[in-house]
């Protein structure tokens, strides 16, 4: 990681330092931060002589190398000083909260602008909405580019950031074309790295925030944080770490919740801990109790899928999503519930 003296690298001084890279086969990745950018060394980091002669610089603050499966992501790189904020929010420094339908009716578009509303007299900070509906079956119903339009409609009356889910490129171009503040990505496509570069190189002119959702089939941590490492390396680095359970499933929740791995991705990550427990337990009955758990694991936030009225919402929203009259509760409670768990945390005993 290399760190400059000013705030950036003029154009003069990136040639001469990948000049320098490129003859120990490595290569340079700009990532603007809050207040300055810094450049990930892109390859095997260990060379000495490469390290003296870049640290050698009289534009050089300093190098950090950082020997692990993620140079940006990890807690130790520079990035553990970005702020990521959207709107007036400042993530981890208050909680933020996700809510809105599953899928966007575009045959009944006044259910979304009233959710919309709703949730944002709940407390909600970001609408959300499916657009693109990633299904199992071919048959069911994937959604249209045309709901895009009630999102921002509803994202203009309420004065809330979108979030919507995109599954590639196009639907990337979309979503920045029209500005919106949040862009998901699924758990199908968790794992679809060059997708994930692609989003963090398109969208890092805008700093749009990337809620990267934890593949159902993935393994170890290490694979879920490495998977965010391609969208930070690719330029922006607003992303969050979002649980939502994952397989093998357990009898009566939609998948195995996974919620307790927030602190454990604490210890590895400075990337906010945003969780979906909607996804998690599938069912509308449990998603309070699964939402207060995962903010007593000390997550950032929360993503919960609710509707005016749920039975008549399509996609999942007839069996998952809770009405903004329990939303408004579950705020209300995973607020104070944040204030007990701010006493805890940084007080591990390590004996």
């Amino acid at each position: 990681m290399i760190i400059p003296k000013n705030k950036e690298l003029n154009p003069s001084q990136e040639k001469e330092i990948r000049s320098i890279l490129q003859e120990f086969q490595c290569g340079l990745q700009e990532v603007a931060g809050t207040t300055r950018k810094i450049y990930a060394i892109l390859g095997d980091e260990r060379d000495e002589l490469m390290i003296n002669r870049i640290e050698g610089l009289p534009y050089i603050a300093r190098v950090d190398t950082i020997q692990s499966p993620y140079k940006l992501m990890d807690i130790k790189s520079e990035l553990s000083h970005h702020v990521t904020k959207i709107e007036k929010v400042k993530i981890k420094e208050e909680l933020l909260f996700i809510a809105g339908q599953c899928t966007i009716d575009i045959e009944n578009p006044n259910y979304f602008i009233e959710t919309a509303h709703a949730v944002k007299e709940a407390g909600a900070n970001v609408i959300r909405g499916g657009v693109w509906k990633p299904r199992t079956s071919p048959y069911s119903y994937q959604g249209q580019a045309d709901a895009i339009d009630i999102l921002l409609e509803a994202s203009a009356q309420t004065g809330l950031p979108a979030n919507v889910e995109v599954m590639e490129e196009e639907h990337v171009e979309i979503a920045l074309q029209n500005k919106v503040g949040m862009m998901q990505i699924g758990t199908r496509n968790g794992l679809n790295y060059s997708l994930l570069r692609k989003i963090g190189h398109l969208s890092s002119k805008q700093k749009t925030l990337i809620l990267l959702k934890r593949a159902m089939h993935m393994g170890s941590l290490n694979e879920f944080i490495s998977a965010g490492e391609y969208i930070v390396s690719g330029g922006n680095p607003n992303i969050l770490l979002c649980p939502r359970g994952t397989v093998p499933s357990m009898d009566g929740y939609r998948n195995h919740p996974d919620e307790c791995i927030t602190p454990l991705l604490k210890q590895k990550t400075w990337a906010p801990v945003i969780v979906d427990p909607s996804h998690s337990v599938g069912k509308a009955a449990y998603v309070p109790h699964a939402a207060l758990a995962a903010v007593a694991y000390g997550a950032d936030g929360l993503v919960i899928e609710s509707h005016i009225d749920p039975l008549k919402g399509i996609g999942d929203d007839p069996k998952q999503a809770i009405t903004p009259i329990i939303l408004k509760s579950l705020i209300h409670d995973a607020k104070a519930l944040r204030k007990h768990v701010k006493f805890y945390q940084g007080k591990y005993i390590s004996k």
